[in-house]
């Protein structure tokens, strides 16, 4: 059996799959993270439960990934390729450790017409080919490429999200201000993500227009451990000013850093929207704001509307794309 593991802060979700060439999932079973010392002593606990014999493993994980190695955001965790191979008594290079985002990029090729919801209509052959990139706003921004190159895709990770944030309106502007008042460095992971930039977003436009906000959603704000919810459905249900505001924002400054990550790898087979905000705000995605930036580059904006773009709707592309990525782990190992 192959086993596939997407690894976050919150939540561990390992699942079994059968080593045929298209992987079908036997067992799966869900985790709270932060009540295990480690990754090794889920799995051990997990297998246990399944009486099978795992021949190679693929986790994608919540944190960069350097030479086998990751310790995970917002987890005390330091995980390797050796330790899991240890505990799974399998040989070196049966264990591969992926970027979060790099699991998701391997399993966009497979994803079906089902898994997808599109932006816009105009767009570029299909059959065409060309590289693809998945942008992924959850609790942090992540990024990825999908590099085409004979007929086939080969992943790139990036830590893309972390780049510096450009403003292109007045609003944006005033919003790195505030921001900079208070970071030493404002990447796009702080304006553009559940965890850091819907609520910084907020608390830019109550600073600046205090009279806007509902009281209704501030008593709700004191009371939720996570306001990123709270003000994401006083938005879409256009219940707070304010909320409404840091939605128009947040999804036009996802809409503006799409549009760059695909000039940057003239992503003419795709960008691919993943993380959890996305398909919690689809109807806001579907209303014109995020195309509006995405194709505001000037001379580049009659390229940028025939880019085809996604909304990735499977529940849970990462642990896909674990799997797929460990069905080809022999081969990829000696890349």
């Amino acid at each position: 059996m192959l086993l596939a593991g997407d690894i976050g802060g919150t939540k561990t979700h390992l699942a079994l799959y059968s080593l045929d060439a298209t992987p079908i999932q036997q067992q799966e079973a869900i985790f709270k993270s932060a009540d295990y010392p480690s990754l090794e002593a889920i799995v051990q606990e997990f297998l246990a439960q399944t009486a099978v014999t795992v021949k190679q493993a693929a986790f994608g994980v919540a944190g960069p990934v350097v030479n086998g190695e990751s310790k995970i955001t917002n987890l005390p965790w330091h995980i390797t390729e050796s330790n899991l191979c240890q505990t799974l008594q399998l040989s070196p290079g049966a264990v591969k450790l992926l970027n979060d985002l790099e699991s998701i990029a391997y399993a966009v090729p497979h994803l079906s017409a089902a898994d997808l919801s599109p932006l816009n209509s105009e767009q570029l052959d299909p059959t065409l080919g060309g590289h693809k990139a998945v942008i992924a706003p959850g609790t942090g921004l992540g990024e990825a490429i999908l590099f085409h190159h004979h007929n086939r895709y080969h992943v790139m990770p990036s830590e893309g999200g972390h780049t510096d944030f450009g403003p292109v309106n007045a609003v944006q502007m005033g919003l790195l201000r505030f921001l900079l008042d208070r970071f030493n460095h404002v990447s796009y992971e702080r304006v553009c993500s559940g965890g850091l930039g819907i609520p910084n977003i907020y608390a830019y436009f109550k600073e600046t227009r205090p009279n806007e906000e509902s009281p209704t959603v501030r008593a709700a704000l004191a009371q939720s451990p996570d306001p990123t919810p709270v003000i994401i459905q006083a938005g879409l249900n256009n219940e707070c000013e304010l909320c409404r505001a840091t939605l128009n924002t947040f999804v036009s400054i996802l809409g503006a850093e799409a549009g760059n990550l695909a000039l940057k790898v003239m992503a003419t087979g795709g960008i691919y929207l993943g993380g959890g905000i996305p398909r919690k705000i689809l109807a806001k995605l579907r209303d014109g704001t995020f195309m509006a930036a995405f194709v505001n580059k000037g001379r580049f904006a009659g390229l940028l509307s025939h880019i085809p773009v996604y909304i990735i709707l499977h529940e849970n592309p990462g642990l896909l794309g674990a799997a797929y990525y460990g069905l080809t782990l022999d081969e990829n190992s000696h890349q």
